[in-house]
């Protein structure tokens, strides 16, 4: 009877332990956020209010994906979002690749989705049938310019994105950093613009001498500038960049974050949410991600944060 009493006791304690160890283990992570309604921002990749009213309809599909109202918004720059997700007033952000390391480093959010897109050749920004997990960045100068090398870019005017853009900023810089051209120190001026579409525009319209923009961003002032392919050109392309992700705040749970990459998944495959995704980002589908997948942007990221001071 002692012996029964005795085993009794110590699995008693071992299955408490577990259930302790379980539940530090989610306290851990922190993972207990369950929303009643889930708030998704964008951040512009052109004008902020044509992008709002693009993505607009997501929400209707998303709400019949996740049983909840969903709220679709734009923010103003890369650092809003970050800092919104951060405070918890955004559940999901779609974030490029630098402000999700930001994001992740800052806040703990968490990288649930990284974007398909069909890949993009030169000399004229053709699409491929190839779905790829990666981009790059361009810098753009006018066709008549004179400019032909990197080195021509010193004493120059250059539309740039916010600092923590990746194919606006950080890429760029960091090409030019081991090129021997410094940002900051070879008489360069740089001046902020509001999405890709304005930087090229800016050098279209005699503006700016040159861009940073991403692959592919000529395509989309085409409408304002048929004539954009043959005026602007690229003078340099960058190496690789992860794609867009979806990003969540760190505290939203497992069931959450397992639903939200399956609805994400399933718009992307319908043909409403195909022209959606397809329309605001290029985006043809999504597929899982991780962490690990960014450590390049790091990479960059170290180099650019030594400019940047």
């Amino acid at each position: 009877m002692k012996f029964w009493r005795r085993s009794f006791a110590v699995i008693s304690m071992l299955f408490c332990a577990f259930i302790l160890a379980a539940c530090g283990k989610s306290s851990a992570n922190g993972s207990t956020y369950e929303p009643k309604e889930l708030k998704i921002q964008f951040v512009p990749s052109s004008n902020a209010t044509t992008i709002e009213a693009k993505a607009k309809p997501l929400e209707g599909l998303l709400k019949k994906e996740l049983g909840i109202p969903v709220k679709v918004s734009v923010s103003t720059d890369y650092n809003t979002i970050v800092e919104a997700m951060g405070s918890k007033k955004v559940d999901v952000g779609f974030l490029p690749p630098d402000a999700y390391v930001l994001a992740h480093k800052q806040y703990g959010s968490k990288v649930l989705l990284q974007a398909e897109r069909f890949g993009v050749k030169e000399p004229n920004d053709q699409s491929t049938s190839e779905m790829v997990n990666f981009y790059r960045s361009q810098i753009l100068v006018r066709k008549n310019s004179g400019i032909t090398k990197l080195s021509d870019l010193k004493g120059k005017k250059i539309a740039v994105q916010d600092t923590t853009s990746t194919a606006g900023w950080i890429f760029p810089i960091v090409s030019l950093y081991k090129q021997g051209i410094n940002i900051n120190k070879d008489n360069i001026k740089t001046v902020q613009v509001k999405g890709h579409d304005q930087g090229v525009l800016a050098v279209y319209n005699g503006n700016a001498d040159a861009a940073f923009v991403f692959q592919g961003a000529r395509k989309i002032v085409t409408k304002d500038a048929p004539d954009v392919m043959d005026k602007v050109v690229p003078l340099y392309t960058t190496a690789k960049i992860p794609n867009d992700t979806i990003t969540v705040r760190k505290d939203l749970s497992e069931k959450w974050q397992k639903k939200l990459k399956q609805a994400f998944k399933n718009i992307a495959k319908s043909k409403e949410g195909h022209e959606i995704i397809a329309s605001v980002y290029s985006h043809q589908g999504y597929a899982d991600s991780k962490d690990s997948n960014f450590d390049i942007i790091r990479e960059y990221d170290k180099i650019a944060e030594k400019l940047n001071k």
